[in-house]
């Protein structure tokens, strides 16, 4: 084989951008392009006072595990709990994004599909790790929650509506560059009992993640994009906080094939979304993955997807600058893995929870991706 051969074929996988993501491309190159002669030479953009804030996503639904730790992703809180090694620099190909979210959405009427109807559950099971904070000795500290869940929420209405989790503690794991807090270290693993998810539910209508409202949704790309883009538009983190809309449809979320397919095409036309060549779920599954850097928050949000099948594997987040995620550049701060999706005629029966008891019991968060002070 000689040396053109060779090269053509290589990163032959990825399939080659047609005209539209080239055009989608250029436009992304010259807005970056023209927003850097924006400021001074020499001076670093200043970031606009309403923005200094922390950015926040929920892994799907956010919940409390155990002693009432909160399955929170920080965005702006970093989380590493498995540092890149040195030597194997990330390899981020802007180009081929478009490629990979359009073999998803080829590939969606390939799986089986699920029929879940009124009164039913959809039954999520997932290894997840996240950043979490207790007090030790009159200080704040942080460490890796690590834990496998299974999650029933119903297919129509709010996860309050008779949602249910259980989980077991699998190790913890140390926050980037921090010792692991021996209050934890002690805890070791163990399962916890299933629990009605609890908490309060204040997201608008529109940012529904329940099957029945997800099934109807658009089924073209143009009105699945209206739809992320929905009150954003006075937004300066709009393509960010879409991004994450993406992701709360798809984690913890299950719609019909044909919403599937025109959410992945939509995602593709968000400006500033990349390929990450090599990325690994929380289960250690390998695969490839559409990101999105949060340049504010320093972290990068990949979505990871089966290099072969494309089926959606998990989510991750990685740093991206060590000053403004306050974690060191490479670290892994949030994993999950979806496993299993199921339907189930009914959730497992628990008991209400006592005023005693209810910081222990699961919760629900903020549903969506959002921006918060």
């Amino acid at each position: 084989m000689d040396e053109m051969t060779q090269v053509n074929r290589l990163r032959g996988e990825v399939p080659r951008p047609g005209p539209a993501e080239l055009r989608a491309e250029e436009r992304r190159l010259l807005s970056e392009i023209a927003a850097l002669g924006a400021a001074p030479a020499g001076r670093k953009a200043r970031r606009p006072a309403g923005l200094r804030r922390n950015l926040r996503l929920s892994v799907g639904t956010s919940l409390a595990v155990g002693a009432g730790a909160a399955l929170v992703v920080g965005l702006g809180f970093v989380d590493t709990s498995s540092p890149s090694r040195p030597g194997t620099a990330v390899q981020v190909t802007p180009v081929a994004m478009s490629a990979v979210l359009q073999r998803a959405a080829d590939t969606v009427s390939e799986r089986d599909e699920l029929y879940p109807e009124p009164g039913q559950f959809l039954a999520f099971e997932m290894q997840i790790m996240f950043p979490a904070k207790l007090q030790e000795g009159g200080k704040e500290v942080r460490y890796l929650e690590h834990s496998l869940i299974k999650v029933w929420l119903p297919v129509e209405g709010s996860a309050l509506d008779g949602g249910v989790m259980s989980s077991r503690h699998l190790e913890p794991r140390p926050f980037p560059g921090e010792p692991l807090p021996a209050a934890v270290k002690r805890r070791g693993e163990g399962d916890a009992a299933p629990g009605k998810l609890v908490g309060h539910d204040i997201s608008p209508e529109h940012r529904r993640t329940d099957y029945a409202y997800l099934s109807r949704l658009p089924t073209d790309p143009e009105g699945m994009r209206e739809h992320l883009y929905r009150d954003l538009a006075q937004d300066p983190l709009a393509d960010y906080t879409a991004w994450g809309k993406v992701g709360s449809m798809i984690t913890q979320a299950y719609m019909p094939s044909a919403q599937r397919a025109a959410l992945f095409r939509a995602a593709g036309t968000i400006p500033g979304v990349e390929t990450v060549d090599e990325a690994e779920d929380a289960a250690g599954r390998k695969g490839v993955a559409v990101a999105m850097v949060n340049k504010f928050g320093g972290v990068r949000h990949e979505y990871i997807f089966d290099r072969t099948t494309y089926l959606y594997l998990g989510e991750r987040v990685v740093v991206t600058d060590a000053a403004r995620a306050g974690a060191p550049e490479g670290s892994l701060i949030t994993s999950t893995a979806q496993l299993k999706v199921e339907v189930a005629d009914r959730a497992p029966e628990v008991a209400d929870p006592t005023p005693e008891d209810a910081d222990y019991a699961p919760k629900v968060g903020d549903l969506p991706p959002e921006v918060t002070d």
